[in-house]
């Protein structure tokens, strides 16, 4: 059942009523899988998300969340798509941006509104991964900001990176890392967290909006693999 868009509204909430949170659906190019999280105790499947800290950049809450929920470290993805913002003026038109999929209105109470943005990402390449390691001051589980996606660099170039050859001259994939332990709160460190084929993970969130975050993130990958091959 797809997804419908709510009518727009007219709403004002100050600042102790409002609270801004992002979510995220994680890709590993190479493989085309997503990552999904299930909650061990409450027996439901999610994609991670969770609340900003302020002054927090809401597309950098994502990556963060991401991370905490998941354990899979991850940056967002600039993608082809319709959007509602006007261009940058210092850099003219892009073909590519990183704006929410979908933006939800929940409410938390009867007087305060919850807001929350959901972006597509991916999980980072190996020597991404690697270079947490070398700066890192012990703890591998530890949360710093990823580096953006390269502009100069394709989504098939990417995806080579995470395609090596082995020893016995095969071509082997790139298995990201899941760090375990990296929930926040108790809650958390009930999550589990799969990477799951496409197909497979909008079946476990069919329905919702999660669902659909999955389908527009990969339908964005899929557009712009055939425009930059054009």
């Amino acid at each position: 059942m797809p997804v419908t868009t709510s009518q727009p509204v007219h709403a004002s909430f100050p600042s102790e009523k409002l609270t801004i949170g992002a979510g995220v659906a994680i890709f590993h190019l190479a493989s085309e899988r997503v990552v999904v999280c299930y909650h061990s105790r409450d027996h439901y499947w999610f994609l991670p998300k969770g609340r900003r800290n302020a002054n927090e950049e809401t597309l950098r809450a994502a990556e963060r969340e991401g991370f905490e929920e998941s354990g899979y470290r991850n940056r967002i993805l600039p993608l082809p798509m319709k959007h509602g913002q006007p261009e940058d003026p210092d850099q003219g038109r892009q073909r590519f941006v990183t704006e929410p999929l979908w933006t939800q209105m929940l409410p938390l109470t009867a007087t305060k509104q919850y807001m929350l943005f959901w972006y597509a990402a991916e999980t980072v390449p190996p020597d991404v991964e690697l270079s947490y390691h070398a700066v890192s001051s012990g703890s591998a589980q530890a949360y710093m900001a990823p580096e953006t996606f390269p502009r100069d660099i394709t989504i098939q170039q990417r995806v080579a990176l995470d395609n090596t050859l082995g020893q016995d001259g095969k071509q082997e994939t790139y298995e990201p890392v899941k760090h375990e332990g990296t929930g926040v709160d108790e809650d958390e460190l009930m999550y589990e967290s799969y990477l799951l084929p496409i197909a497979e993970a909008q079946r476990k969130l069919r329905g919702s909006v999660m669902e659909d975050v999955i389908r527009r993130g990969w339908e964005g990958v899929r557009l712009r693999k055939e425009m930059e091959a054009a």
